[in-house]
């Protein structure tokens, strides 16, 4: 957030913000608040509420206390539509007192979507009409121009115009088609300025990070819809005119490209752009030499008669290309050659890179998307705008359910199912990986319904055995008509083992015929769909984790031992994190569980390869032992673990460590997911220590079913609130809690948590050390707590209360602790207890039985209450008095 934090806004700026607003006409108010509605709304959501409230209510728009109470009975989000609404109803004296309550507050709160829209009112003003005006009718063209345009609309339209939902063998007998508008669930895009080489799987990488952005959103995440994507950049202070957009496969970028193609050539979305021109880098590598010009008549013939006078209002094209990662080219956007004539016959490299550098049509527009990965090795800081696709954030997750199942208790029952299942949801901000998980679930309820004695025990649990399911569902369909060739299932998976390793996606009719991939083949358009037109075909898998798996299993089918201990050490070694997913697969299928569920259509899988891998595994979890290893090779072992299912291996090789140490390291849900199952396996740890892990609503949900099991527990600085404090009500009151040290230290719990912590004391029977500290826990139901933590009964005897924002009136209360007799350790410094509440500690430390430490330092006491404090030392040799 420090990018955002360049200047302070003095009062003069204030001032001159408020003289250029009044320059406005009402109706250009109103235009311009409707422009940033959308805006406006999730700045609301994002920013603290109260902070809004009190410069509106101190402008006299609104009465504070009405709209807190309506905050607090309606959602974030209904509750900044409404407030939007409201505003602009009061009129144009109320909307000029908005903006400017929105200028002051950029201060204090410098999130980056609040920063731009006031940047593009202040910087763009004057022109901002003019801009609105030309996005929404478009540019004045000629008649016969005109009569171009439409038919380039129709063919964009009709390409577009429908969503393809592939269905798996065994579901239904062909894909489903839908109206785009119907289907197209909104992608959370966001700016990102850093692609470097990643240490861990992509895909696992930007799952991790999911919940962090989700918090974020709060604070610093700028938010970037479609429609916004060549809106004014505040960071490059500038109109964009290139743009990049990044996401993992099947997040749905092609997709996201779709859809702005369909809503342009509607007439919903950028009209200041004449012609749009949208390509597949996937197509274009059949082309060795062509100029823009063909590339464009190759694709629209209708266009050649028109394309010279096209090209001469370069500042109304805009040029889409789509998978930058599945170039053949290597496209250098520093290189020197670059071209300026659209019939100069060139590669599509040079092309690509003189369209974004400007030399070829200069003026004209380019979005580009690509996997993260790619972009590793390519000069970013040319583009204009740099957004990554976040995919589906958890509302959007449930949607997908609904779509898919069309029946809301089938589909209630999927989510809930997967929800409970962290190791399945943290993949779901994936729409691709949604499908997949989608069709397996569909296929069990389908087993369910046949064979009522069919339990959810027979549901996926991990990774690999989802795909293991979903190819079993392939194979089951194609049983039905002939035998399985285990042939081609080799072949294909030695493809894809090799496109792992290459980072290649797409593969050609030679690459198929070089892995004796025979496309005749039944099962062909099972794995892989086809792309371009004959002879320029090229194919992919339906989804990197489906060509994952296929590499893993061909291990498997095929065994050899040299093979796989070079499968293995290549992937441990990738420094990018690729064979991340690779070995959790093929440690997953180590798993005579996970294995049975192919063994019906292709027989028992090599138990040999089984061995092999859990000796492999053996050996990865031996090299944790020694001194610093890093935690990311810990819980990449660890992960591995988990996809195997080998508790008894878990609890031999790693059981004798009882402790486990990831304090100041970032963990992610999924990451939290993989240290319970370690956590179940061992059974028998001692210490925890996830301090400052950025552990969160989602990561705690994830191990909180097994953190009973460890005897003591640090989650200190995880920025945990009230809304998790069920969480850890359910783990201190399991029936079997182990747990006897307890840090929530420097969280974000409030006095809301008071009373539930209160109930979970009162029924837990280990605890013997709580930290509470660092906590806002002041209030009414502080006094709750306060009365367990005094009960006779209590078995605390260490509780730290510093830094709780306690005053003079809670000091009274203190001296209850008394009755606890069981407690030797007492905290409660830096708190606001001053002289008035000297009486009371003073009465506290006197008469106390059982404690044998207190601190009361830095409690705004007076040097004199403090030299008293240290005297009540000699009445109390038995007690350490610390200030």
């Amino acid at each position: 957030m420090d990018e955002f934090r360049g200047r302070v806004i003095t009062s003069d700026e204030i001032r001159q913000f408020q003289q250029k607003l009044a320059q406005y006409e009402e109706r250009q108010l109103n235009i311009f608040y409707e422009y940033f509605k959308e805006d406006l709304i999730y700045i609301i959501e994002c920013l603290d509420t109260l902070s809004i409230l009190r410069e509106l209510n101190f402008r006299n728009l609104i009465s504070l206390e009405q709209y807190v109470s309506i905050k607090k009975q309606c959602g974030a989000t209904a509750f900044a539509e409404m407030l939007v609404e409201d505003i602009h109803s009061l009129g144009r004296d109320a909307v000029l007192g908005f903006w400017e309550s929105l200028y002051g507050l950029q201060n204090d709160h410098p999130h980056p979507n609040l920063l731009g829209v006031l940047d593009e009112l202040t910087q763009r003003g004057d022109h901002l009409e003019q801009s609105i005006h030309l996005d929404k009718d478009g540019p004045v063209l000629s008649p016969d121009f005109k009569v171009c345009q439409e038919e380039h609309r129709q063919t964009l339209l009709g390409k577009t115009q429908t969503l393809v939902e592939h269905r798996a063998p065994g579901l239904t007998c062909e894909s489903q088609s839908f109206d785009i508008s119907e289907r197209y669930l909104d992608l959370i895009v966001v700016s990102s300025q850093h692609f470097r080489s990643r240490p861990q799987h992509e895909l696992i990488a930007t799952g991790g990070i999911h919940e962090h952005y989700l918090q974020r959103a709060q604070s610093n995440l700028e938010r970037i819809s479609p429609n916004r994507l060549f809106r004014w950049c505040h960071r490059k202070r500038c109109v964009p005119q290139t743009v990049l957009v990044s996401g993992v496969p099947g997040v749905g970028k092609t997709t996201l490209m779709q859809k702005f193609v369909f809503d342009w050539a509607n007439g919903k979305l950028y009209q200041r752009f004449a012609f749009v021109f949208f390509f597949k880098f996937r197509e274009l590598n059949s082309k060795d030499e062509l100029s823009l010009a063909k590339m464009i008549i190759d694709e629209y013939p209708y266009l050649h008669n028109q394309l010279d006078k096209i090209f001469q209002n370069s500042g109304q094209l805009l040029f889409i290309f789509d998978g930058l990662d599945e170039s053949k080219y290597q496209i250098d956007l520093k290189q020197m050659e670059l071209c300026t004539n659209p019939c100069s016959m060139q590669t599509v490299g040079v092309i690509v890179s003189s369209l974004v550098r400007q030399t070829l049509l200069n003026g004209c527009s380019v979005l580009i998307t690509s996997r993260p990965t790619r972009l590793a090795t390519v000069e970013t800081s040319i583009f204009h705008r740099v957004s990554e696709i976040m995919g589906f954030f958890p509302k959007e997750r449930e949607t997908y359910f609904l779509h898919f199942f069309r029946d809301y208790t089938m589909a209630e029952k999927a989510f809930h199912y997967v929800r409970e299942n962290g190791m399945l949801y943290t993949f779901c901000y994936i729409p691709s990986y949604c499908w997949i998980i989608c069709t397996v679930l569909s296929m069990c309820f389908r087993a369910q319904k046949i064979n009522s004695a069919s339990t959810i025990e027979f549901f996926p649990k991990t990774v690999t055995q989802l795909f293991a399911s979903f190819l079993s569902n392939i194979l089951a369909n194609h049983c039905q008509q002939r035998c399985i060739d285990k042939n081609f299932l080799i072949s294909i998976g030695r493809m894809a083992e090799n496109g792992v390793n290459s980072h290649t996606l797409s593969f050609t009719k030679d690459d198929l015929e070089a892995f004796s991939v025979d496309t005749s083949s039944h099962l062909v358009t099972s794995f892989v769909m086809e792309s371009g037109k004959p002879p320029h075909v090229s194919y992919s898998f339906l989804h990197l984790t489906i060509q994952e798996f296929m590499a893993a299993l061909v291990h498997y089918l095929d065994y050899s031992p040299e093979r796989l201990q070079k499968a293995l050490e290549e992937a441990k070694s990738y420094k990018d994190g690729r064979g991340e997913i690779f070995l959790r697969f093929i440690s997953g299928l180590s798993d005579s569980s996970t294995r049975s569920l192919l063994k019906p259509y292709i027989g028992d899988l090599s138990a040999e390869a089984s061995k092999h891998v859990i000796r492999f595994l053996q050996t990865s979890i031996s090299t944790l032992q020694t001194p610093n290893t890093d935690n990311r090779m810990r819980l990449n072992v660890f992960a591995s673990l988990t996809e195997s299912r080998n508790k008894a291996l878990v609890s031999s090789s790693i059981g004798s460590n009882k402790q486990l140490d990831f304090s100041e390291f970032y963990l992610a849900p999924l990451d939290c997911t993989v240290l319970a199952f370690i956590l179940e396996s061992c059974k028998g740890t001692e210490l925890l220590d996830l301090c400052s892990c950025f552990i969160q609503t989602e990561g705690l949900e994830r191990i909180s079913p097994t953190l009973h099991t460890v005897t003591e527990v640090r989650l200190t600085n995880n920025n945990l609130r009230h809304e998790d404090v069920p969480r850890i009500y359910s783990i201190i009151t399991h029936p079997k809690c182990r747990i006897q040290t307890l840090s929530l230290r420097n969280n974000g719990l409030t006095e809301e948590s008071c009373l539930p912590l209160a109930l979970a004391i009162n029924e837990n029977k280990s605890l013997r050390d709580l930290d509470l500290s660092k906590n806002k826990l002041a209030g009414d139901d502080f006094y709750q707590l306060l009365a367990v933590l005094s009960d006779p009964a209590c078995r605390i005897e260490r509780l730290a209360l510093q830094e709780t924002k306690l005053t003079p009136e809670y000091c009274e209360s203190l001296l209850s602790l008394t009755n606890n007799t069981k407690l030797v350790f007492l905290n409660i410094s830096s708190n606001f207890f001053g002289n008035t509440g000297y009486p009371h500690i003073q009465k506290l430390i006197l008469t106390h039985p059982s404690l044998k430490e207190i601190k009361v330092g830095m409690n705004e006491f007076s040097e004199e209450t403090e030299k008293n404090l240290l005297q009540l030392q000699r009445h109390r040799t038995d007690m350490t008095i610390n200030l």
